[in-house]
């Protein structure tokens, strides 16, 4: 492991206090409300000891594994004056007096420690003293729903120690263990080589997302022009699949140049960095996909608006020549009925048989009438043929 520790006064490091903040009152820190686990958190009158929630500790020198101890004051007292050694602790979900315990032993910084414990975070890279502060999401594809389930990861990586922080199932770190310890000559490089580990491991696992995603864009490709009523819903939930998956890729590319900027001031290792490098690429190709599945989808919105709009604006059309059609059919029928009408009034007047009607003793009123009727009736006609109602 090359020497990560900074040419700084080592007492401008701020030791880490038991702060109020993180151990007694829950309602200063506004990110508590966003923690899950906030009701499992173990309260301080009673700590329970870090070992509940480790899945595995381990010292190493010279890339191979010396000892399993049981205790984290065991392992501490493994560590100072022995070149070539380092402890690696694996913690999954710890609560807060746990991680505290382990925090108070490497020295953590308590701003760090915070965000390990609230968990939540974006990708990011910090550095406190020689110790450096990482914050991962992984991801893995689910085939059976179709979706992509998000984890997140922080590290705490020291010159002669790694303690990693799960707060999901992936990635599975006793992989990534084991693939170490079968290279001792790449464990042996130090906290650095689990850092690059954990990165590729964290890199490699969006390679699967990114082809199930391809899929599902492809499916929905499909979907809108085959005019399918429910894309529009897969779109949006892919579409905020996708901007999630974008927040864990895009902040990764900083993370990357960071360390790299460090290679020369820190002295890390070449074939390490040659390593880094390698992760790097993967993660640019991957942020660039998963920018390039934002910008489809866009584009497939886009295009599913404009068809639908295409669709409802000939389902209108179809509508307004049925009201048209209809329309004609009732100026027929309104036509013939006013014409039908005309000779129904005519008789109905002369029909009432009143015995003073001039009509009805005169010798021409019949065919009056009937001419009156004619008349009328043909009248009408003529107009309404003339306003094309017949």
């Amino acid at each position: 492991m090359s020497d990560w520790r900074v040419r700084a006064v080592r007492a401008s490091k701020r030791p880490f206090n038991r702060s109020p903040r993180l151990v007694a009152d829950h309602s200063a820190a506004p990110e508590h409300s966003m923690d899950p686990r906030s009701e499992q958190n173990i309260d301080d009158r009673e700590p329970a000891s870090v070992e509940r929630s480790v899945v595995d500790a381990a010292v190493y020198r010279d890339g191979r594994r010396i000892a399993a101890p049981a205790s984290l004051a065991e392992i501490y007292r493994e560590l100072p004056g022995k070149p070539g050694t380092m402890a690696w602790i694996g913690l999954y979900r710890p609560a807060e007096s746990q991680l505290v315990e382990a925090a108070e032993k490497f020295d953590l910084h308590e701003l760090a420690v915070e965000d390990a414990i609230v968990a939540h975070q974006r990708p990011k890279l910090e550095r406190y003293g020689d110790t450096l502060f990482v914050v991962l999401r992984a991801a893995r594809y689910l085939d059976d729903v179709e979706e992509v389930d998000f984890g997140e990861i922080h590290l705490f990586v020291g010159p002669d120690f790694v303690v990693t922080v799960r707060h999901s199932q992936s990635p599975d770190l006793s992989m990534i263990r084991g693939r170490l310890e079968a290279d001792p000559d790449l464990l042996a490089l130090g906290p650095e080589a689990v850092l690059y580990a954990v990165l590729d491991a964290v890199v490699d696992g969006y390679a699967p997302v990114i082809a199930g995603l391809q899929h599902d864009i492809d499916e929905i490709e499909t979907e809108v022009f085959g005019g399918d009523p429910r894309v529009s819903r897969r779109i949006y939930e892919l579409s905020r699949e996708v901007i999630e998956l974008q927040r864990a890729t895009g902040p990764l590319l900083e993370i990357m140049r960071a360390l790299e900027a460090g290679f020369q001031k820190y002295g890390t290792d070449e074939e390490l960095q040659r390593y880094l490098r390698d992760v790097a690429d993967h993660a640019t190709y991957a942020a660039e996909r998963v920018d390039g599945f934002r910008q489809m989808l866009q584009n497939i919105l886009t295009v599913n608006a404009t068809l639908v709009s295409q669709r409802q604006n000939e389902e209108m059309k179809q509508l307004a020549e049925a009201g048209h059609a209809q329309n004609d059919e009732i100026k027929k029928i309104s036509s013939w009925a006013a014409i039908l009408f005309a000779p129904t009034l005519i008789g109905t007047v002369y029909g009432m048989n009143f015995e003073e009607m001039p009509e009805l003793h005169w010798a021409f009123g019949y065919p009056f009438a009937v001419g009156l009727m004619g008349v009328v009736c043909g009248s009408l006609y003529l107009i309404f043929k003339k306003r094309n109602w017949l």
